[in-house]
């Protein structure tokens, strides 16, 4: 999926898991796609616009995916078994700020979380940025108070409520659903003191569009996200999630789930001669005599690199040092991201994203395999994930699953809208 010049890509997602065509009919799929594309319009045409910014942009997907009940983020997130929300939002950047990625959790009052990602990220550039400080991550009331002091839009516990999330809560813990019971907690959880009050608690929950659940569809457990390249060269990764449904309050799970860098990509062609790489061509015996151990090695650890630096018997001293292209290499991702970013930027020749999220995200992956024998039998190691590689002035869209499906969207190279769930369209 590669553009030509550096022209601004972007890639969302509104999370991954068991999702067949059994659990997911028609009418639920048309609602997906619906919110996905809509979200992807408003966002690719903020991007479009002079001097939008990767942050931004990221950062506006994100909170429309957090305000529709459909996500497990903001307004739908699942419930802790306490019966209450404890959210999360990360936000990282490869360049332009002091800390470049930041992460805000047990969030019980802001609207959006992302956005209070972002300002924990903006503010970090000021000397103190009203409490922002050197700070990277924030939780719990500290949070709160500063989502508050930083004029962002806050609400009630009960904005956070729906039904089905609340049936799915109830439901694992062998407890009743009916809607008297789902509106007195609710009412508890908004502090209603009065009748009036109470009313307008129904009335606002009523009044949102929230999808009947009949305990069988698929209700999207894991993390939204946006990956988005800017025209500047700047990549973004934002994401938000509820959490894992009935997980212990303090339950902390975000961290690890995003990565955003760039390098300067050195050019293997212009090294000191001793340093070239090259493929060994005499036999194993004869390169053991010569003292070439270390290819010999990689003959026979084939995971072993296939490009080893090689000693040379000619004069290196007059040989120039070593020079960097100066073109810049950077990857995003939303998912278990550290490990396909480092096979990407260590691996000489550089391995493309595509592949590096193949080998950690999709199928018989490094995170299938981290499960073990509990694969398949407790979720552990499910997962998908969207990225971009952004290198010699052109951004790359790239994303693969080991699961079911995983609701996508992304401006492929021509321009077009797509959106996609499973690996072949529905």
């Amino acid at each position: 999926m590669k553009s030509s010049g550096n022209t601004p890509r972007i890639i969302i997602h509104g999370g991954a898991g068991n999702i067949t065509r059994d659990n997911l009919d028609a009418d639920a799929y048309q609602a997906y796609r619906s919110t996905l594309l809509a979200t992807l319009q408003s966002s690719y045409a903020l991007l479009s616009e002079p001097g939008a910014t990767a942050l931004d942009v990221a950062t506006h997907a994100v909170s429309m995916l957090e305000d529709n009940p459909l996500f497990n983020a903001g307004h739908g997130a699942v419930y802790t078994t306490a019966g209450t929300h404890e959210l999360e939002a990360s936000v990282m950047v490869s360049k332009d700020y002091h800390k470049r990625g930041v992460g805000v959790m047990e969030i019980s009052e802001a609207k959006n979380p992302i956005k209070l990602a972002r300002e924990l990220l903006v503010r970090g550039v000021e000397a103190d940025g009203g409490g922002a400080g050197a700070h990277v991550q924030l939780a719990g009331e500290t949070a709160n108070k500063l989502a508050q002091a930083w004029g962002l839009e806050t609400v009630s516990p009960g904005y956070y409520w729906t039904k089905r999330r609340w049936d799915e809560h109830r439901k694992g813990l062998g407890k009743s659903t009916d809607r008297e019971t789902y509106r007195k907690h609710k009412r508890r959880a908004d502090k209603c003191s009065s009748y009036v009050a109470e009313c307008a608690a129904d009335a606002r929950d009523l009044n949102v569009h929230d999808p009947s659940w009949n305990g069988q569809d698929y209700l999207p457990q894991g993390t939204v996200g946006a990956v988005v390249l800017d025209s500047d060269g700047m990549l973004c990764v934002a994401t938000s999630t509820g959490g894992l449904t009935n997980k212990l309050p303090g339950r902390i799970g975000v961290g690890a789930g995003f990565w955003a860098e760039q390098w300067i990509e050195e050019n293997p062609f212009d090294r000191p001669r001793g340093m070239i790489y090259q493929q060994p061509t005499l036999s194993p015996a004869a390169r053991l005599v010569s003292g070439d151990f270390a290819n010999v090695l990689q003959d026979c650890l084939p995971n072993f690199s296939s490009y080893l630096p090689v000693s040379s018997r000619e004069d290196t001293t007059n040989e120039q040092p070593v020079k960097a292209l100066s073109a810049r290499h950077g990857v995003a991702l939303s998912g278990t991201a550290r490990t396909a970013s480092a096979m990407t930027r260590f691996s000489f020749p550089p391995l493309p994203l595509a592949v590096s999220v193949s080998r950690v995200a999709g199928p018989d992956g490094i995170l299938q395999h981290s499960a073990e024998e509990r694969w398949k039998k407790t979720g552990e190691g499910e997962g998908g994930m969207i990225g971009i590689e952004y290198r010699f002035g052109q951004g790359t869209v790239v994303a693969d699953f080991n699961c079911g499906g995983m609701f996508r969207a992304w401006v492929d190279d021509d321009g077009k809208q797509r959106m996609m769930v499973f690996k072949e369209e529905f």
